[in-house]
């Protein structure tokens, strides 16, 4: 991981690839790099850190050349130094590379009996020896390129450029995504159709086991049995300025302010003026017994929430499992059941190998994701965009609030499906979602108290964060975001597991933040909130009027947040959450929409 991107073009590359790696800073990363064929000699350039330090390298050490690759590195093998940054070189042939390979140490090991030392610590270096043992044994590089590809186990997206070839280079695809982008006389290549924007609209996303030989006139793509496959252009439609900070200091800021436009988008989508459902056809929960979510991280905390919809609203038995387990535990599937597999980006390696594991063995694989044409998406049989827009902050927020309500309104469909709800009931739900844009604009405007907050927050080793009921993974989130980007320990419970052992960790250094909606499951929340309280504990109550009046004295802190429909609240809730978290990392100093050893889009195991 993280970015990749090629240029066979009119101009000079370096400018251009540079400034295509900047519109992949939102995934993370810790070094970059480009090479360039200039009058068929191959260069590099590489520095450790952000893109400006690979600018600066450039000033000094200009690389000219109208052919080039680049890369944005999130470190798997080795650390963040100029010799593991990619572009890596071996001879004639410099190689970029998302994924991992895993067989490495055995390539690598073949590789020095044959006196082909790596300098590296990467495994994408086997890549560019083995490719240069082939061209030194006569190989073409088309034909080096495929004789590496087919040793390769793994994951991985590579951009191959060769010494002496102005006008060639070589892509493939297995389990992590890459993008032709066609243009006038010029060809690109890119991880991300984002990168391409500026260049072109017109992409071609390479399937499973893709590979490519890409020249100025055009791409010709094989499939993984080496026969000429067709695959479809497709034009993208990326407004540039939606991945403009657009007055805001970070991405974060204003993705979470975008939540109530992008909340009431994705339910005008898919409901009707009158209060209907207006979810894709095939969507029908009438004929299976059982749901599986599969997801990671943020997505698998949508999840958790879902299954309370799913359970209490349709009565339909719900299994939520993290992607990274699901296959390896070898779950017995049902083929009258479903799986539904939710990803910010489609491209999520855990949960793309779990959707691939579930094949075949579901009635029906669905998926919830924010880029339609993503892999997942294209691998399901039904998939339903968030239509959150794009998202730059790593750590996501207007992503999860709309899975939210992209799984809220599945729910209410498993509850029509299946008997559970009339139309006037499926009314009232969607009213009570409808109101929900509005009832974020009144929590956005908390970010005041909220920064005070922060401020006596980022002294803090350890946060907790307790819930009960749906609120109990919106706990688990909170502590995620707070722990992604401040770099402060934070955990998430329910709030009556506190007893059996967590309630060790309480001092008076210790905040704990208690997500307490007044529900039905409100005063037994209270219960355990005094029992923090009678330990010295520093509560922040985040409630609504009526529960920060009955619960709120002798709290430390207190949030007021307007009345919501007490099932949808988690959609709500996690305004307050993310703004404690934005504030509290900028109180900090760190750095908040690319936050340490963390990626946007998770494309290795």
């Amino acid at each position: 991981m993280c970015g990749i991107v090629g240029v066979l073009g009119h101009h000079e590359v370096a400018p251009l690839l540079v400034e295509a790696l900047k519109r992949l800073e939102y995934r993370g990363y810790d070094s970059a790099g480009i090479a360039t064929v200039n009058n068929g000699h191959l260069d590099r350039r590489r520095a450790v850190g952000k893109l400006v330090n690979l600018s600066d390298l450039l000033v000094h050490e200009p690389l000219a050349g109208k052919s080039g690759i680049g890369h944005t590195r999130w470190a798997t093998h080795g650390a963040a130094t100029v010799v593991n940054a990619h572009p890596h070189k071996a001879g004639g042939v410099a190689v970029v590379h998302n994924g991992i390979i895993e067989n490495f140490r055995d390539l690598r090991a073949e590789l020095a009996e044959a006196g082909y030392a790596q300098e590296s610590e990467t495994d994408t270096e086997t890549v560019a020896l083995l490719t240069r043992l082939g061209l030194d044994r006569g190989l073409t590089p088309v034909e080096a390129a495929r004789a590496t590809l087919k040793r390769l186990h793994g994951a991985f997206a590579l951009c191959f450029l060769f010494d002496g070839e102005d006008d060639l280079m070589i892509a493939a695809r297995k389990g992590s995504p890459l993008a032709i982008g066609h243009g006038t006389g010029e060809m690109f290549v890119g991880s991300d159709a984002i990168a391409l924007a500026p260049m072109t609209d017109r992409i071609t996303y390479l399937e499973e086991g893709d590979w490519a030989v890409v020249t100025r006139k055009g791409a010709q793509i094989f499939d993984a049995a080496d026969r000429l496959a067709n695959r479809a252009e497709t034009r993208i439609q990326i407004d540039s300025t939606r991945i403009e900070k657009a007055g805001y200091k970070h991405f974060m800021a204003k993705e979470i302010a975008e939540q109530p436009v992008v909340i009431a988008d994705a339910l005008k989508r898919y409901t009707t003026p009158e209060g209907g459902l207006n979810l894709p056809q095939g969507l029908d929960f009438g004929r299976i017994d059982r749901i599986t979510l599969v997801a990671c991280g943020t997505a698998s905390f949508a999840c958790h929430v879902a299954k309370y919809w799913f359970e209490q609203i349709a009565g339909l038995p719900c299994d939520i499992d993290i992607a990274s387990e699901f296959r390896y535990r070898e779950p017995p599937l049902s083929a009258t059941s479903w799986a539904l597999f939710v990803s910010q980006s489609g491209e999520t390696a855990d949960t793309l190998a779990a959707l691939r594991y579930a094949r075949d063995k579901v009635a029906r694989i669905v998926s919830v994701v924010n880029v339609p044409t993503s892999s997942i998406a294209r691998e399901s049989d039904l998939a339903l965009p968030i239509h959150a827009g794009v998202e730059v902050g790593v750590a996501s927020t207007k992503a999860f609030t709309c899975q939210l309500t992209v799984l809220a309104l599945m729910a209410i469909k498993a509850g029509l499906d299946r008997g559970r709800l009339d139309t006037a009931a499926v009314a009232g739900n969607v009213e009570a979602l409808n109101a929900l844009p509005g009832l974020m604009n009144h929590a956005l405007g908390l970010g005041r108290p909220i920064a005070d907050i922060a401020d006596d927050l980022a002294k803090a080793r350890d946060v907790l964060f307790l819930g009960r009921g749906p609120m109990y993974p919106l706990a688990l989130e909170g502590a995620l975001k707070l722990k992604e980007i401040s770099y402060i320990h934070a955990e998430g419970y329910a709030s009556g597991e506190l007893k059996h052992g967590p309630i060790a960790l309480i001092d008076e250094a210790v905040p704990v933040i208690v997500l307490a909606p007044r529900d039905t499951l409100f005063d037994k929340t209270v219960s355990n909130m005094q029992e923090v309280m009678a330990r010295h504990g520093r509560v922040l109550l985040i409630s609504d009027a009526a529960g920060v009046a009955e619960a709120g004295h002798g709290a430390w802190r207190t949030l007021t947040l307007p009345e919501v429909a007490p099932q949808f609240a988690p959609i709500l809730y996690a305004v307050p959450a993310q703004l404690l978290a934005y504030h509290t990392a900028i109180a900090k100093g760190t750095d908040v929409d690319q936050p340490r050893n963390l990626a946007k889009s998770v494309t290795v195991e």
